[in-house]
């Protein structure tokens, strides 16, 4: 089963609960609300120095990521500027985790690895350019969902690093920072090859 398989899979399972919420009448903007909340205070809560529970409001963020976008096609509400919005909470989201880490890892009572934050600093840039990537090719009409390390493997892996621990996470930190690289690299030939195709005589 391959990863769009298995995201089809998922979004099925929320079915139920979409459909509860488009019967209340529940806006898809408020969702996002509630998913951008969620966001920015497990961040807080990690750079205080809860793993767990900063897992944890990250695991409901990324609820609110699934939810809203489903909500809003089953309500007929799917718009441009929605997906616009979506996105643009969801690089917020990124950054704000991102750097809750990075302050707890700082505020450690001992010594850390002083590469411990060049990983957090690096894996974020990954996850920047791989989302970047997407929004260049997809602004150039070409559709780039490729890659071994996209926004929901990010989510998971992190929230899993998040609940197992410090440097269970830190290990996290390294994989993201090796493999979103790799997807940007892939994304690039993929767009590469695509503008190849194009350009070529009919």
């Amino acid at each position: 089963m391959d990863k769009r398989a298995i995201q089809h899979s998922a979004r099925r399972v929320l079915d139920p609960v979409v459909n509860l919420l488009a019967s209340l009448g529940v806006s898809p903007m408020l969702v996002s609300a509630f998913g951008l909340a969620f966001s920015v205070w497990g961040a807080v809560v990690v750079a205080r120095g809860s793993l767990l529970g900063g897992g944890i409001f990250l695991l409901l963020a990324g609820l609110c990521d699934v939810l809203d976008g489903d909500l809003a096609r089953r309500l007929d509400r799917a718009s441009p500027f929605g997906a616009f919005i979506d996105s643009v909470l969801d690089r917020v989201s990124e950054f704000v985790y991102f750097g809750g880490i990075l302050l707890f890892v700082i505020r450690q009572p001992v010594d850390y690895p002083v590469y411990e934050p060049v990983v957090i600093i690096v894996a974020l840039m990954g996850s920047v350019l791989t989302s970047y990537a997407r929004a260049r090719a997809e602004g150039l009409g070409i559709e780039c969902k490729v890659g071994v390390m996209e926004r929901p493997e990010r989510i998971a892996l992190l929230a899993i690093g998040l609940i197992a621990g410090y440097r269970f996470l830190m290990a996290v930190m390294m994989l993201i920072a090796f493999t979103s690289h790799v997807t940007v690299v892939q994304r690039v030939r993929h767009v590469q090859r695509a503008s190849a195709r194009a350009a070529r005589p009919q």
